[in-house]
């Protein structure tokens, strides 16, 4: 995963991975506006483990990504969402070709 920081804010970029304690280390040295985790499982960080990273790295306003591109790794968005919040959590999940501001 990579860190960005810049004058305009920071964010991590966990990248295409399962859960690592190393994670901790990112929420202890970086004040985050927002990561981007994966969130579907079998190759990557399922929803459960995306929700104990973002305790992991401090940060409660989340970019879901890595999630149905393959029958294996299809979500239940509304239950993915639910889980965040019951954490205090934000999961933005886009559709193809859709934006946001972060």
């Amino acid at each position: 995963g990579f860190v960005i920081e810049s004058e305009h804010g920071c964010f991590y970029y966990a990248g295409d991975t399962a859960l690592t304690m190393d994670m901790k280390l990112v929420g202890m040295q970086h004040k985050l506006d927002f990561a981007i985790l994966p969130i579907g499982d079998n190759f990557t960080m399922g929803i459960d483990d995306a929700v104990l990273c973002a305790e992991f790295i401090n940060c409660n306003n989340i970019l879901g990504v890595h999630f149905d591109t393959f029958g294996y790794i299809v979500i239940d968005k509304e239950e993915a969402k639910s889980k965040f919040a019951a954490a205090g959590n934000t999961l933005t999940i886009l559709d193809i070709g859709e934006s946001t501001d972060l």
